[in-house]
């Protein structure tokens, strides 16, 4: 198995630090806010013309024809008219006079009739049946009612939305692995007392014993003692599974293999912390505020982008085509123009308008609620560790008081003053009282971590814990 701390004791700053480079939510926070720079920067390109590569291949249930017909008497009219025209301009320049009304009622008769017998009497194709047409197509936004300019603010919004994001993830798994770390000690406390517990038991249970054998103790007295070895046998097993529990939970927080091994050999000492109130807009600070400030700046952006949609659209556009041979009539080899696209009824536009309005709304409220949650987190923990402080005093002073007790009871005991039994029932109460002692001192430093942590600042419980 991996051993995390080089078999040394590993230190609340040294886990931290960890943490920061292998815990999977961290890295999942810093995957996020690296898309949304990616995205920033392609949104920063919009502007950029798009180009592309436009082919199609269709085939129709008839060629394409141009019907002929519907121009047929223009067409024979014309003709004639022309041809008339045409023979009385040569007879003028011969002769200098022009043509007879018959000789041109003639002329114009004779042309009609060959018009009419070789203008064809059906409408001829202009292109096969399956045609493929390629070309090169370019549209650069001109003018899109600040669309662009608002989908920038947005992915900026977004980048900042997930800076924001990796610092309030950090800060929970600071806070999560304080508290893991905090229970590890508190465990390895309990630990160390109660095998002290069992190692005075057993000397109680020998001594016992040994009276008995004497015949100086009644035997009922010294199985009483011997139950009372195996409840605090069993504890001690207890602890010490919640100790493999906690070591579990420990390195998932890390992010490290489940089976690594965390040295920590420390155990709890009360160091008193003195919780100064803090001073100002100290909630300003916190990931969590910041984040709801920033939903505040993305509601905002949403509404201007949501009004943009009423504002017109203009793009330059243009077309060459590199392969058209099918279709020569109709379509160029080139164009250029530029498009407008104008919205002028869009049932939804309005409702969406008011929709991000009533985001923005939500959005402050969301904000005001940071606030008002952060100062109700950091006034509870402040005034539990004040009573914490108190209680670890109290129970300080009763735990030395147990303790003076059972060496007092052990000595009558060897002077034949007091039973096994009574001993064990002082080291049972002694126990609990330290039991009674560590979980107030365990809790106080829990109350320190929160209220750190509601200052945006887990990592400075470190001060406290060497």
């Amino acid at each position: 198995m991996p051993v995390i701390g080089f078999c040394q004791n590993t230190t609340l700053q040294k886990c931290l630090s960890i943490a920061s480079e292998n815990n999977i939510s961290v890295k999942q926070a810093r995957s996020a806010l690296l898309s949304s720079n990616y995205n920033l920067q392609a949104e920063r390109k919009n502007y950029l013309p798009k180009v592309d590569l436009l082919s199609s291949y269709t085939y129709l249930s008839s060629p394409l024809r141009v019907n002929l017909q519907t121009v047929r008497d223009g067409v024979v009219e014309g003709s004639s008219i022309q041809s008339v025209n045409a023979a009385n301009e040569v007879f003028k320049e011969v002769t200098g006079n022009d043509l007879s009304q018959a000789a041109q009622d003639r002329i114009y008769n004779t042309s009609r009739s060959i018009m009419d017998g070789i203008y064809p009497d059906y409408n001829p194709s202009l292109s096969k049946q399956s045609y493929l047409v390629a070309g090169v197509g370019v549209r650069q936004p001109i003018f899109l009612g600040r669309k662009l300019d608002d989908a920038g603010n947005l992915a900026e919004s977004l980048v900042a939305s997930a800076g924001i994001n990796v610092e309030l993830v950090n800060k929970e798994v600071d806070f999560l692995i304080a508290t893991l770390y905090l229970r590890f000690l508190y465990l390895n406390t309990l630990f160390n007392k109660q095998q002290l517990m069992v190692d005075a038991l057993i000397n109680n249970n020998n001594y016992a014993q040994e009276l008995v054998k004497n015949q100086i103790l009644a035997p009922y007295q010294k199985s009483w003692t011997k139950v009372i070895l195996t409840q605090a046998a069993s504890q001690l097993n207890n602890i010490k599974l919640d100790q493999q529990n906690t070591h579990i939970e420990l390195n998932k927080a890390l992010g490290v293999p489940l089976d690594s091994i965390i040295v920590i050999t420390d155990t709890l000492k009360y160091t008193a912390i003195e919780p100064y109130e803090p001073e100002g807009e100290f909630w300003e600070s916190n990931p969590l505020y910041k984040m709801a400030g920033s939903k505040v700046s993305y509601a905002q952006t949403a509404e201007r982008i949501s009004k943009s949609f009423s504002l017109p659209n203009i793009f330059a556009i243009g077309n060459y085509n590199l392969y058209q041979r099918d279709l020569p009539l109709l379509m160029p080899d080139w164009f250029v123009g530029v498009e407008l696209q104008w919205n002028l009824f869009n049932g939804q536009t309005r409702k969406r308008t008011l929709a991000a309005r009533q985001l923005i709304d939500e959005a402050k409220l969301a904000e005001e609620n940071a606030q008002l949650r952060i100062q109700v987190l950091s006034t509870v923990a402040r005034n539990k560790m004040r009573s914490l402080h108190n209680e670890v005093a109290s129970l300080d002073s009763a735990r030395k008081e147990a303790h003076t007790t059972t060496h007092l009871i052990t000595e009558r005991m060897k002077n034949q003053l007091s039973s096994p039994k009574d001993v064990n029932d002082a080291l049972m109460i002694e126990m609990e009282v330290e039991k009674g002692y560590y979980l107030a001192v365990f809790s106080y430093f829990l109350a320190a971590a929160e209220y750190f942590n509601s200052l945006g600042k887990p990592q400075q419980i470190t001060q406290y814990i060497k």
